[in-house]
């Protein structure tokens, strides 16, 4: 019976702390050019959806997942578009990355 209580505080005490860490992720919004980091930017060998934003006097890339890259890429493929875009950062093999929840082209 300890056994089975000491497993279900352990199980609410993380599902605890992953509610708390879902809601440190804030949401941001960039504004930039939407473009193709193949066919426009030539800093990859295949297709990906990005937003290219000043910061600080520099270009910086944010790379849209996986989701957020096949459904607007081929609005972007072969010429930018100013926008923004809503979502979550994160870094993934040393780039930064934006899970999209929204996407706005001007």
């Amino acid at each position: 019976m300890r056994l089975i209580a000491s497993a279900l505080c352990l199980v609410f005490a993380l599902a605890l702390v992953a509610g708390v860490s879902a809601a440190d992720e804030k949401q941001v919004t960039l504004e930039g050019n939407i473009t193709c980091a193949k066919c426009e930017l030539n800093k990859e060998k295949a297709c990906a959806t990005v937003i290219v934003v000043k910061k600080d006097g520099k270009d910086v890339i944010y790379y849209f997942d996986e989701k957020a890259h096949k459904e607007h890429h081929a609005k972007i493929c072969t010429e930018g578009k100013k926008g923004k875009v809503t979502g979550t950062l994160s870094k993934k093999d040393g780039k930064e990355i934006i899970t999209v929840s929204k996407v706005e082209f001007k």
